[in-house]
């Protein structure tokens, strides 16, 4: 854990002179596991809100992952430890159930007492993954992202590729990694993170899909099934046989391989757009690009689902520290906050202002940065919005599996997304 917190010193100026009396600073906790560059960053934010005023201080309490701070939720709910005030909780696909938790406090609640100036710029496209089926935010969604495409730009010369133009589409990408791999004598030409959100979740909208029928979920979670169709044959099938030939050299549930990549071993990964932090502090000269699609499938490519994860408003705490909570969140939500936030740690910028706000030289010097962000407005809306799925948070590791198994050639593609697809719906209902 690491804290950052301003005290306030009371100085007797001398016994003949009254000790004026300062305010105590209002205390509040975040809870959170953010990691590498991201987690600086975000404590670098804290440190700078903390040093800017002395009525709040901000204690953060770091933990290695979601399992962990899990554990100590339960406890804190049980009476057993105090509660923090804001939460990093991870995209569960079923904000709604979150937002019902006795200990939740919905963001739009919090906003309604102690109005934030800038939560008119929130950007509904890039937030559905924190909002109820009426639009209200739920959650502070700070650290939303999406899929992308980051490649070895000098492999990329090395191969004779051009690298201001990246594949748009799975063949051409197969084209791209036999060159790197052929011409450029690279041995790792492609490793993939975040497996489920790449290859099998957002499959489905960036070509033109829904995940999930009917209408992904969103208006009814009754009779949902997994739309597993020839899109998921035809992919699944590439990666099998991107493997078999030395092209997909590793793959992860995770970020366990993005290493590989940032260590300028491997020619091309897809990752979540939180990434970026990391390459950016790497020596890998690097370009970026939405995650390919199929031109069989589609004439134009959709957006990707945004996941990711955000701060949840802890309920039951006194009404100074939640005003001291919405002065944070504000802090955060200021248009230079956001745009740094935004450029430092490859979270999507959340709102317009943050947009606008962001150094015209961060997206001139990284190929292709502008065009991820610009996809967004991409595709039709209900395929794109998102989806909600009841106990998603048991079924993603069913579909990670799966890809495991069919990558690995242990199970047919099909037969083992169909087997997952078979035990996911005992599961939603």
């Amino acid at each position: 854990m690491r804290r950052f917190v301003n005290r306030l010193a009371l100085i007797g100026l001398s016994t003949f002179v009254a000790t004026p009396v300062f305010a105590q600073a209002t205390e509040i906790e975040i809870w959170h596991t953010l990691s590498g560059s991201n987690r600086a960053e975000f404590e670098s934010l804290v440190s700078q809100f903390n040093g800017s005023q002395t009525a709040v201080s901000v204690d953060l309490t770091h933990y290695d992952d979601q399992a962990e701070l899990e554990e100590d939720a339960a406890q804190a709910v049980a009476g057993k430890r105090d509660k923090p005030d804001l939460v990093q909780l991870a995209d569960d696909r079923s904000p709604q159930a979150v937002a019902q938790h006795k200990d939740i406090l919905p963001l739009y609640q919090l906003l309604a007492k102690y109005p934030m100036s800038d939560a008119s710029w929130f950007l509904e496209t890039t937030t559905e993954f924190v909002r109820d089926s009426r639009g209200r935010l739920l959650a502070f969604p700070y650290m939303a992202e999406v899929p992308v495409m980051f490649y070895n730009v000098d492999m990329y010369r090395s191969a004779g590729l051009d690298a201001n133009a990246p594949p748009a589409t799975w063949p051409e990408l197969q084209a791209h990694l036999l060159k790197l791999r052929n011409d450029g004598n690279v041995s790792c030409p492609y490793i993939t993170a975040d497996q489920v959100k790449v290859h099998i979740e957002n499959l489905a909208p960036i070509n033109d899909e829904f995940f999930v029928t009917p209408g992904n979920g969103l208006k009814s979670t009754r009779n949902l099934s997994f739309n597993f169709n020839t899109l998921y044959v035809r992919h699944m099938s590439l990666m099998v046989s991107w493997r078999k030939t030395n092209l997909l050299m590793r793959h992860s549930a995770g970020g366990q391989v993005n290493s590989a990549f940032t260590g300028g071993d491997c020619a091309v990964l897809t990752a979540a757009s939180g990434t970026l932090g990391d390459v950016l502090k790497s020596d890998v000269t690097f370009g970026l690009a939405p995650i390919p699609y199929y031109a069989q499938e589609t004439k134009q490519p959709g957006a990707p689902f945004v996941g990711g994860s955000a701060l949840w408003v802890v309920n039951g705490h006194p009404a100074a520290r939640q005003k001291a909570t919405a002065e944070l969140l504000s802090f955060l939500a200021k248009p230079v906050t956001a745009a740094q936030w935004h450029q430092k740690t490859g979270y999507l910028p959340l709102t317009d202002a943050a947009f606008r706000a962001a150094d015209v030289s961060f997206y001139n010097r990284i190929p292709g940065a502008r065009k991820v962000v610009e996809q967004m407005s991409n595709g039709e809306g209900a395929k794109s919005a998102g989806f909600d799925v009841p106990n998603y948070v048991k079924i993603r590791p069913l579909f990670n599996a799966a890809f495991d198994q069919a990558v690995s050639g242990t199970e047919p593609p099909m037969t083992a997304l169909m087997k997952a697809k078979k035990e996911a719906s005992g599961l939603i209902r």
